[in-house]
Order: structure tokens, then sequence, then C-alpha cells
């Protein structure tokens, strides 16, 4: 199934043989402070910048299934957020993933994306369109 916005993503998690809990990593865009006025240019017309993750959380699917709620709930943390990248974790033997086997790899998700290593998970923007970064 080819992804193409988060409802397909909530569908495709879903059509899994293992119940899926969903990693979420809100970053803010932000500009370095050694940034030339090129990339300061850039970055103010919406291009470039760094993603610095602000918040993260993890969820089963059936309390993620819509964005736009994700959005509202993310508003009562007080931290502005840019993009959300958002990976799945499989359960095993019909079981879910709990929030605490979540931790580890959400912990190694946040360092990838500090790392700049974001390809293997799906970014959002605030609006709920899937982005392309790279």
């Amino acid at each position: 199934m080819m992804i193409e916005s988060y409802r397909d993503l909530v569908e495709a998690a879903d059509t899994q043989s293992e119940p899926q809990r969903f990693l979420f990593v809100f970053c803010e865009a932000e500009l370095p402070d050694d940034a030339s006025s090129e990339e300061k240019q850039r970055f103010e017309s919406g291009v470039g910048g760094a993603l610095t993750p602000v918040v993260c959380v993890d969820k089963l699917v059936d309390e993620a299934r819509s964005f736009d709620s994700l959005v509202e709930e993310s508003q009562s943390t007080g931290h502005h957020w840019d993009v959300v990248f958002v990976a799945a974790l499989s359960g095993r033997a019909g079981q879910s993933p709990t929030a605490d086997e979540a931790q580890q790899p959400m912990q190694m998700m946040v360092e990838t994306i500090r790392l700049g290593k974001v390809a293997n998970y799906l970014p959002f923007s605030r609006t709920g369109e899937l982005l392309m970064i790279g």
C-alpha cells in the first residue's frame, strides 16, 4: 500500500498481522546561529533549517486515528512544532507493544532525527500533509 496521507498510514496499520503502536516525534524548524544570509532567506520562505525534536509520544493506533485530534492534543503541551515524524512499532503474538516497550525505539528515533537521518519515518506538516524531506 502506498502511503500518501495520515489516513493511509492508519489503514496500513490496521492491515498488519500484529497490532501496532505509533511513535510520534514533534519537531520545530530552527535556523542555526551560523546560518548564511542565503540560508536565512530560504528559511524565511519555508525551506531549509534544522528540525529539533521538542516532544515525543507513543500511542496505540486506536488512540491516534485522527490527525486533527493529534494536533489538538499537541497544543496542550505548550511546545510549537512544525513537523511530526511517525513510525510504527509492531506487536507480538497478537499483543500491542506497551508504552514501556516503546521507550527505547522512541529514544532511538529522537536521536536519529537529531542526526538528520529521517528516511525511515513519515513526516507530516501541522496540516497533515505528507512531506518530502531530504
